[in-house]
């Protein structure tokens, strides 16, 4: 299912402009910077709400609750595997990013939107209906943050709020290596299965229409006026 750029900015009852930004592949330490410096500039009013949409490279990601042990891996094996690691300041605990996810940073000014947690429900519901567009049922676990498809996780989310603004956000997994996952403890679950998109519909994905099919739903579900954007208009990071 394609929709189209005129499609996702049609939509109704939409108030707060929000800038999207396409940026490739990106490593994860210049998109955490870009993060921060976007929450500044939306804090000071001098920049619209922002989305990133982006596929990072390998890379493990240490949340505020997780730990290092949570990762089964020696150094020899992360440097065979090419992969880096980032203690970071999300919510949650330790989670894979690379290629073939589709990652979603919402860059956005919460408080309208009731909060942290009611955030987070609307961004496992976006995930839960651009899974619907493809014929797939998901769906969320009571005690647990992120969407599964039976019992096998599909996205995760972790977030931080920084004077109301949220930062960090959705990875969706449309076609990763999923034996990436194998060197962690996913999420902070001992016995978490991992699964794609690709894997469920056994065909190939395409990141681009999954990206519309995500755009519209966030749009609609936030309340977001989505205007496509070029990256130069970002921060220049030092």
């Amino acid at each position: 299912m394609l929709l189209s750029v005129e499609l996702l900015t049609s939509m109704k009852n939409i108030s707060q402009p929000c800038n999207v930004y396409q940026l490739g592949q990106l490593e994860y330490g210049r998109a955490w910077s870009l993060q921060k410096a976007l929450v500044e500039k939306i804090s000071n009013k001098e920049q619209p709400s922002s989305v990133l949409l982006l596929q990072h490279n390998h890379v493990y990601t240490v949340g505020r609750t997780g730990s290092m042990s949570e990762i089964n891996a020696s150094p020899e094996c992360l440097l065979d595997l090419g992969i880096s690691i980032y203690e970071t300041d999300r919510g949650g605990q330790v989670t894979y990013h690379g290629p073939g996810q589709l990652i979603a940073y919402p860059i956005i000014d919460i408080r309208v939107l009731g909060g942290p947690l009611k955030y987070v429900r609307a961004l496992e519901q976006i995930i839960i209906k651009t899974l619907s567009d493809y014929n797939i049922t998901a769906l969320t676990k009571d005690g647990f943050t992120g969407v599964w498809v039976a019992d096998k996780k599909i996205a995760a989310i972790g977030v931080k709020v920084s004077r109301g603004i949220a930062l960090h956000g959705i990875s969706l997994n449309i076609n990763p290596d999923l034996s990436y996952f194998e060197h962690i403890i996913p999420c902070g679950l001992l016995k978490a299965q991992i699964t794609s998109m690709e894997s469920i519909l056994d065909k190939p994905m395409d990141m681009d229409t999954i990206s519309y099919s995500l755009q519209y739903h966030l749009g609609k579900e936030l309340g977001l006026t989505l205007i496509d954007s070029d990256p130069e208009e970002l921060p220049t990071l030092d």
